[in-house]
């Protein structure tokens, strides 16, 4: 009765002890490889050599036994002796894992050096076409200047023109109205020297007609006496 409650006892700490284990990992020592079984002792029958440095899930351990009940990454369940597990990988698989990290980090770094470098050359880039386009910028605003004054100046030539042409247009009024002045005065001249002609004829004829008439009485006179 003695033997068989501390049995049960034992038995009912190792089933705490493998709950509590029951999410932990460990690692296959880096010394040799460990025999995995089909039951927790020698007698048991191998299922496969794990190497050293092989991750084991913990499924439960007996420490009376001495044994761990574990699962491999490839799913195969058995027992390992538990002396033969660590709590974290070995200095082998620590340092095979630290110089993989090493080498990715410079690969990594390598990489970011590339794409740091890919960024620097199209910020350059960048900066040579900002510079470009503020070339581009202050030639236009000169082009835009000098269009500008151009049209300034094409504006005060068209002011230009459209005086000259007022004045070009009064001018020709003008002439047009001393033409007709003159025409008119032209026609009266004209009239004037027919008429002075025609009143000098006139007054020729008269003269002709009363002058011997004047000369026929004289001679009358003279003849009566």
């Amino acid at each position: 009765m003695k033997f068989s409650l501390v049995s049960s006892l034992l038995l009912v700490a190792a089933m705490f002890v493998a709950a509590a284990a029951s999410a932990q990992s460990a690692w296959v020592s880096d010394e040799f490889e460990v025999t995995l079984r089909t039951g927790p002792s020698m007698s048991n029958t191998i299922e496969l050599m794990v190497p050293s440095g092989t991750q084991l899930q913990i499924l439960e351990e007996v420490p009376e036994s001495g044994y761990t009940r574990v699962r491999t990454g490839g799913g195969t369940e058995g027992w390992v002796l538990t002396r033969y597990l660590m709590g974290e990988p070995s200095a082998r698989e620590q340092l095979e894992t630290l110089s993989r990290q090493l080498i990715d980090a410079n690969e990594e770094g390598a990489s970011m050096d590339a794409q740091l470098g890919a960024i620097r050359n199209e910020y350059d880039a960048a900066n040579r076409m900002i510079r470009g386009l503020e070339g581009d910028n202050a030639e236009l605003q000169g082009q835009l200047q000098d269009i500008s004054s151009r049209a300034a100046n094409t504006l005060a030539i068209d002011r230009q023109n459209q005086e000259l042409q007022q004045k070009l247009t009064d001018a020709e009024i003008r002439i047009s109205v001393l033409e007709q002045e003159k025409d008119r005065l032209a026609s009266q001249s004209n009239r004037n020297w027919f008429i002075t002609g025609s009143a000098v004829l006139i007054v020729g004829v008269l003269l002709g007609l009363v002058l011997p008439r004047m000369k026929f009485q004289r001679r009358s006179r003279y003849d009566r006496f």
